[in-house]
């Protein structure tokens, strides 16, 4: 086929001419209308914010906040690091010697290391870069400096224990810059090593309950010590009563003093010191333990967080107040993106169209985190709150009634409360559905959350909520406690220092049934391996014939107050056996000073046996004259038997075959004529000098060689030794 040329072309016709014109006609309409809809401005929309509302991005906003300070603090955590601690933090940042920019933020999560280098890029500056969040340093970067930024902050993560804070932590982080790189490396090695090992730093700080523990001990001390040394004390006193101690009875025209009569002479004797010894010492403890408690457990602080100003505490509320007067939706700046423009867009069409809507009215959606730093104390209905009575301050704005939704992009959680609307509040508050409040699965991994599509399906469950026939509204929450008061410990003297105080007098009578148990068992120990002290001659063969010295001390002790008190009480002896008794008490008395209960006392003077012997025979005859007994005789063999009963030859000692004529007690009596050698094992000896024993009629000594020629001449030659009264 040939190709036709313009010239070959046939001619047009009039109509096809016209057609034509038309076609261009209707082209240059459309482009024209089509020009001038590009140059007329669209009418604003109800609920699109102007360009110059829309937030900045997170690190072009950080960026701008350090251009203006090269310190910027959140209003996000008054309660931990308030903004009044700028010039702290300034004021340390000066010693690392090169620029620094400090960030204190919430913690962002996973986004924290890259959040610094954005911030970098977006200030144009080069320096040393720190983030700290509400425990301490997080991240730090040197750019364009020589700083070691990484071993400083491996050095406080290492060194300090987790409650030191975020000021302590910055602190020992410019101090580790400053050491410079070769030593800052050097020491984070050592504390990483040391922190492998197991050496992890303690608490500086302690909570209520280390507090209760402090309170519940202090309790136990206050009443266990002092009611422990008490009742020990009266359980000595009363066990050494058992065996009591008389002081001298004294002697008045041979009768005994109105005084001699008491039960327990020794210990109405007493000196007024020793009577008031353990319960001074009771009180003198007990004052100790509650005015050294206070300086021993002195924490007075849960933290390191100083108090807050009212201006840290209500910095962010007006912030998102201010922000929510101009646009219904506030996106924090200082936290990641979570919403992009798309369902900004798509999230104010929703809330015009629901404030337009049946029964509807504004909402309020705010998008910044909530921790327990914050000044609502991480409590989303106290924060919504604060929002809207911040809102209805404003001029012109009225009563800020709607809906609040409170949306935290750190961990994606959504409340809704209901103020002034048609809506079922506590429907909104308690069965929101979990996909929304919570999220799924998908949402859990998502970055974002997926609050976007959240939001979008909330705003659905708004449309589709039941209206009410008269506005409700969420209520007002608890205020949350005030900085100062969740930062401090409670008193030392309460909580559970009460029931401590119970607890330490029940230890207190268990700590003493365990000495009157360890007690008896050593007395009973002692009991077997020593023989008993015997009161009376009931069982003469029972006395020991190579006594200790320890028995022969008790046993005189025990003697000399059994005959003061059977001194003190004999009203009917006749005079004769009184004066003989009291002869032979005396001499006895002599021979300790007149100190019985020096013979019970380990640190008392030193008595020899021989003497301690010569009292014991003493005392019992001085109780037998009382009872009418005046034998002058005990038994030769042992005087420990008690009085003779007769007297014979015989042998008792191993070499030879000499016999001498005896006083014997009537065991040792029927023993010389059935079983004459066992009075040889009968012969008592005493203990002698390095470990040795002597037969007590051959110890040196005087006066027990009297004692041979009768108990009457032993106590004659004990007062011709005595000085004159």
């Amino acid at each position: 086929m040939s190709t036709l040329t313009t010239d070959e072309r046939p001619p047009a016709t009039g109509a096809q001419v016209g057609v034509l014109r038309l076609l261009l006609t209707l082209c240059g309409l459309t482009a024209l209308l089509l020009t001038s809809a590009t140059l007329v401005p669209a009418p604003a929309h109800a609920a699109d914010a102007p360009a110059a509302n829309r937030p900045p991005a997170q690190a072009a906003y950080l960026a701008d906040r350090l251009r203006e300070n090269p310190v910027h603090i959140t209003d996000q955590l008054p309660r931990e690091v308030p903004r009044s601690m700028a010039p702290d933090f300034a004021r340390l940042a000066e010693r690392t010697g090169v620029p620094t920019y400090v960030l204190v933020l919430p913690h962002q999560g996973g986004s924290d290391e890259d959040l610094l280098g954005a911030v970098h890029d977006r200030l144009g500056r080069d320096g040393l870069f720190v983030l700290l969040d509400e425990s301490g340093v997080s991240q730090a970067a040197a750019y364009g400096v020589s700083a070691p930024a990484e071993a400083a902050r491996t050095t406080t993560a290492f060194e300090l224990p987790y409650d030191a804070g975020p000021l302590r932590s910055f602190e020992l982080f410019v101090d580790v810059v400053a050491q410079g790189t070769e030593r800052a490396e050097a020491r984070a090695d050592a504390a990483r090593e040391k922190y492998r090992d197991g050496n992890e730093p303690e608490d500086m700080y302690i909570g209520p309950s280390d507090r209760r523990n402090q309170s519940f001990v202090t309790g136990i001390a206050l009443t266990g010590v002092p009611l422990t040394i008490l009742l020990v004390a009266w359980y000595v006193r009363r066990a050494r009563r058992r065996f009591p101690r008389a002081a001298t009875p004294r002697r008045t025209a041979g009768r005994t003093t109105p005084s001699a009569t008491r039960r327990h002479p020794a210990a109405a004797t007493r000196p007024m010191w020793r009577r008031l010894l353990a319960p001074g010492l009771a009180l003198a403890t007990a004052a100790a333990i509650a005015l050294t408690a206070p300086l021993v457990f002195d924490q007075t602080k849960r933290g390191p967080a100083p108090l807050p100003t009212s201006g840290d505490m209500t910095a962010r509320v007006e912030r998102v107040a201010r922000g929510l007067a101009q646009d219904p939706v506030y996106v924090d700046p200082e936290s990641p993106r979570v919403l992009d423009e798309a369902r900004l867009t798509r999230l104010h069409d929703r809330i015009e169209r629901f404030a337009r809507s049946e029964g509807g009215g504004p909402v309020y959606v705010t998008v910044v985190p909530h921790l327990p730093e914050d000044e609502a104390a991480g409590d989303e209905e106290l924060f919504a709150a604060a929002v809207r009575a911040q809102l209805s301050k404003a001029d012109g704005f009225g009563e800020a009634n709607g809906v609040y939704v409170v949306a935290d992009p750190l961990d994606g959680y959504i409340d809704v409360f209901n103020h002034g609307l048609r809506l079922e509040s506590l429907r909104l508050l308690f069965d929101l559905p979990e996909s929304i409040s919570y999220g799924d699965d998908r949402a859990d991994e998502a970055d974002d959350h997926l609050l976007g599509e959240r939001l979008d399906a909330l705003m659905t469950y708004l449309d589709k909520s039941p209206r009410t026939e008269e506005p409700t509204t969420t209520g007002e929450p608890a205020r949350a406690l005030s900085p100062e008061a969740e930062n401090s410990l409670p008193p030392l003297f309460a909580t559970d220092f009460w029931p401590g105080l119970f607890v330490g007098v029940v230890a207190a009578l268990l700590l003493l049934g365990l000495v009157a148990g360890v007690l008896g068992i050593v007395a009973a120990v002692l009991r077997r391996r020593t023989p008993p002290v015997l009161r009376t001659q009931a069982l003469k063969l029972a006395a020991p014939s190579k006594p200790s010295e320890a028995y022969l001390r008790r046993t005189a002790g025990t003697e000399l107050s059994a005959a003061a008190d059977a001194l003190a009480e004999t009203n009917d002896a006749g005079w004769q056996a009184l004066a003989l008794a009291w002869e032979r008490f005396d001499a006895a008395m002599f021979l300790v000073d007149g100190d019985i209960e020096g013979l019970g006392s380990p640190g008392g003077p030193h008595t020899d046996p021989a003497t301690l012997l010569a009292v014991i025979v003493l005392a019992r005859a001085s109780r037998k004259a009382l009872d009418g007994d005046t034998n002058d005789r005990c038994c030769a063999v042992n005087p420990l038997h008690g009085p003779a009963a007769g007297r014979r030859h015989v042998r008792v000692s191993a070499q030879g075959n000499r016999r001498r004529m005896l006083s014997l007690c009537p065991l040792c009596l029927d023993a010389a004529t059935a079983a004459p050698h066992e009075l040889r094992e009968r012969k008592l000896t005493l203990p002698g000098p390095a470990g040795t024993r002597v037969p007590y009629d051959e110890a040196e000594g005087i006066p027990l060689s009297a004692l041979r020629d009768g108990i009457n001449r032993l106590a004659d030659k004990v007062r011709e030794n005595a000085p004159a009264e």
